[in-house]
Formats: C-alpha cells, structure tokens, sequence
C-alpha cells in the first residue's frame, strides 16, 4: 500500500469512545450515541470484509437516526480481533483509498464482540434474543460444507456430528443457528432471517441447504419449521478490502491522526445487493445504498464472472510473473490488455441483461478499481482456496461459451495458471503461497508435472468439464505453453494469436 502524506501535528489519538472528540476534524466519526443502539443484528465472521462493508452501511444507518440495527459480532475462530476491539471500544477506522487521496472514517455499529470458543451460550443468548431479527454471515463459500456439484450438504463432517451430539454447545455456525431457532422456537418466537453476505452465487440457497440439512439430521420437525418460517435472502457483495499490515497500521496513524490498532483500508466503490426477502422485518438499508431487488441473481452473475474471475486469472499468472498486487499486474500493458480481452471477448459476451448495468461500463470501472495504485491488492491473497474459486467463477464461462461456440482459449490459460501455481513454486524454484482446503491437490501437481490431465480428472473442481476434449486440450495447450516460458510471454502469444480455442 502506498502510504499517505504524513501529517506534521501531535501524535496519534488512540481510539475509543472517550477520545473520539479528539480526533482531527477530517476524520468522520459516528453522530449517534452508541449507548443507544439497539442489536438487531448479530454477524458471525467479523472479519476485514464485514468491517469495511456491511458494518459501513449500518454505521451509516445509525447516522441517519436508525439506532434499531445495532450489531453483536461473532467469531467462531479469531480470538484477536475481539481483543483488539475490546481494547478500542469496538470501534475501528476506515480508509477509503482513492487514486486523489484518502477519506477516514470511524465506524461504530458494533455493540458487542463475543468470541464463541469462549462461551457458547452467550452466542446462543444472542442469537435466540428476540431483538435479533437477522443474522448475517461472512464465513467464506467452504463454510457452508456444500458440495459444489452435489448441492448436498457433508453430513460426515466431523464437527457436524461433534454438534449433533451436544447441541448446547456448537462448535460449527450451523450448529449455533439451528440451536438458536429451536429455542426460539420452544419460546414461540419469531425466527430470524439468515442473510449471506459470502462471495458466492446463490449464497442464500446455500445458507438455506446448509441450515435445513443440519437441522434435519436433528430433528425433521424443527428442520419443517425452518423451511416454513425461516428466510434466507441471497444478496451480492463487493468492495475490494486488502489485508491490512502493520506497515499499513503505521502509515495510517501517522497521516489521519488515529492510533487504531486494527483499521481497515478498501476502495471508494461499494455494491450490495440483497433479495427483499426477510421474515422479522430489515434495516431499512436503501436510505443508505444498498439496492433491494427480487432477483439478486443477475448481479452476482456479472460480477463473479468479471470480478471475481479477473482475480483470479490475473492472481496466479501475475504472481508466476512475479508481481505481487494487483496494482502491479494492471500496470503491465500485456496484463493489462489480457484481462480487458479475457472480460470482453470471452465473459461478457454471455453475461445477462441488467437492469442498470452496463457491461462495458462495468468492464473499464473494474479495470480503474485493479489498477488503483494506492489499493495494491495482495494476489495472495486472491489466490487462496483456487479449488472453489475456478469452478465458481472460471468455468461457468468456459462452459457457456463453449456451448456457445465461442472463445475460450484466454479463460483456459487462467485454468493453466492455477494448475502450474498448484505445484507451490515459480520458475526460480522458490516457493509460491498455495493455501486452500485442496491442499492434496498441490502433489498431484507436482507429480503430474506438465501433464494436466491427473488435475482435470478432479471431478469435485472441474465436474465432467475436465474430460472434455474441447476444455482439456486448450488448457494442456495453455500448460505446456507456461511450461516453455513465463507468463507474460504467453500472454502475448496467446494475444497475438487471436482467442479461437
């Protein structure tokens, strides 16, 4: 991250209540009194995202006089983000970072951090409380233990029959939901609405499938009740939001004036995008952005097929070239000119209408968003769990192309790129950051070598596409190509020799 002008006055102001009127005026600070806010939310996975999203919106509700959407924040696993809030008064410091310069805001809508490791039944008070009229989730797409050509929910998970077992105190975040509803429940209580805010399509089927398939290995009644009176709305989220370093929490503190142990750096663009469709009532978030709509479908259509499938083919390819952000990777013509070709002649062509959205409009904001020099997104950190990532968002489009009859060759040197990043080093022989739930796919890999084929025969990433000699040949095309010389050269053979797969 590019550091901002350091400020030449007093040091940094720690943050908490007491000192919020002590920061310096360009920092905007909340205008309500937090002592008033009421939970009507609880959030499980206060992670960098939640911070610098939905809590964004909800702050800014609560500025806008709607104190009734308070939130509880729940980690299931990170037991230093609630230290770090605790300390600071549960408030944290945004910094949206545009190319011109920076806008600091403190946000503070969360009302409570409960780590559930520590004590369960205070995650069940909450939830189960009948001020809690939603629950949102950021618990990543291999949270949902969904299988992704199955549909079917792992019943064998481990943790899931530790939480069948002693119901009273869950482990697993289904295990806690359906807890919760089964006392509200018992209490004649109104359920709560679950609403996904995951990177995912149709996360709210997945929620659903998740919730109602554990619940039903429970208790068939109490998983009819649930797919009776439960909501699970899908929605679409987006906002690029980097790791935040300790280098990053330095040059903050000296360029806005706050000692803020854990702030969170994203870019000025925000979108979501949620079904109106809730069961206990919502936030009346549209007074703040958020769009309600009948149909989230469409719009995570677009933006996981450009967005989420552009980090992709640039988060494996640009690391192997050796960049690091994607600030760098945009900066390089060949890069460059290969994700607008990826986008425009091999995604969009098949992406549907939508309402409000132009798609070339669309295209060249998320080019502007990667090339943020001052965002540096980490490709890293884009980089993680590949094994979901391609075939949700890679290879709906090769798929509609290839039924369509149109290119696909550059979406298949995506697919070559994670296969030869899978071996877990570069063409220097250092090694390269693999992370994911699919770690046994990295010997695969390196046993395989330039043969693609042990990898496509992976029917839980690549489903029966993997086989087809249409897909397969173009992606070993792509290999064998990386394999002969770097990134960026194939990138410009590829470019040069038109998209025809």
């Amino acid at each position: 991250m590019t550091s901002a002008p350091t400020r030449a006055t007093a040091p940094a102001v720690p943050l908490s209540d007491r000192t919020l009127g002590d920061l310096p005026p360009e920092v905007s600070v909340p205008t309500y009194d937090r002592a008033a806010l009421r939970p009507g939310i609880v959030h499980v996975g206060v992670g960098g995202f939640h911070r610098a999203h939905q809590a964004v919106y909800l702050d800014e509700l609560a500025r806008r006089g709607e104190p009734g959407w308070g939130v509880v924040g729940v980690g299931l696993h990170s037991r230093a983000i609630g230290e770090v809030l605790a300390g600071q008064d549960r408030l944290w410091t945004v910094i949206e970072r545009a190319a011109d310069g920076d806008r600091a805001t403190v946000v503070g809508a969360l009302t409570a951090y409960l780590y559930a490791p520590d004590d369960p039944e205070a995650v069940l008070r909450a939830l189960a409380d009948e001020a809690t009229r939603v629950v949102t989730l950021t618990i990543t797409g291999t949270g949902y233990r969904i299988d992704a050509h199955s549909g079917e929910f792992d019943a064998d998970d481990p943790h899931v029959a530790r939480d069948l077992e002693d119901p009273g105190t869950p482990e697993t975040v289904f295990g806690y939901l359906v807890e919760a509803l089964h006392r509200r429940r018992q209490a004649d209580l109104p359920p709560f609405t679950v609403l996904s805010c995951d990177n995912m399509q149709s996360n709210g089927s997945a929620a659903r499938t998740a919730v109602v398939s554990f619940a039903r290995l429970r208790d068939d009644d109490l998983a009819d009740w649930i797919e009776e009176h439960v909501a699970f709305p899908s929605s679409m989220v987006d906002r690029i939001t980097p790791n935040t370093s300790p280098e990053d929490r330095d040059a903050i503190a000296a360029a806005t004036g706050v000692d803020d142990r854990w702030p969170m750096v994203t870019e000025p663009f925000r979108q979501w995008v949620v079904e109106d469709t809730f069961c206990n009532g919502r936030p009346p978030l549209e007074q703040v952005g958020v769009q309600f709509v009948d149909d989230v479908s469409p719009y995570e259509t677009v933006k996981t097929r450009l967005l989420n499938a552009g980090h992709s083919a640039i988060a494996y390819l640009g690391y192997l070239a050796g960049y690091r952000t994607t600030a760098d990777v945009v900066a390089d013509p060949v890069f460059r000119a290969y994700l607008t070709r990826l986008m425009a002649e091999e995604i969009a062509p098949s992406l549907p209408e939508v309402p409000g959205v132009d798609l070339d409009e669309y295209q060249a904001t998320l080019l502007d968003r990667l090339a943020n020099p001052r965002m540096a997104d980490q490709l890293a950190r884009l980089g993680r769990r590949g094994s979901s990532k391609i075939p949700n968002y890679l290879l709906p489009s090769v798929r509609a192309a290839m039924e369509e009859g149109r290119p696909h060759r550059l979406l298949c040197l995506a697919v070559a790129g994670w296969l030869r990043f899978l071996r877990g080093h570069d063409y220097a022989g250092d090694e390269v950051p693999v992370q994911g739930p699919r770690m046994d796919l990295v010997p695969i890999a390196q046993e395989a070598g330039g043969d693609a084929a042990p990898l496509l025969a992976e029917q839980a990433v690549f489903d029966h596409v993997g086989q087809d000699p249409r897909f397969a040949d173009c992606v070993q095309e792509a290999l064998s190509a990386l394999d002969r010389q770097g990134p960026r050269e194939v990138i410009e053979e590829f470019l040069a020799a038109g998209g025809q797969a």
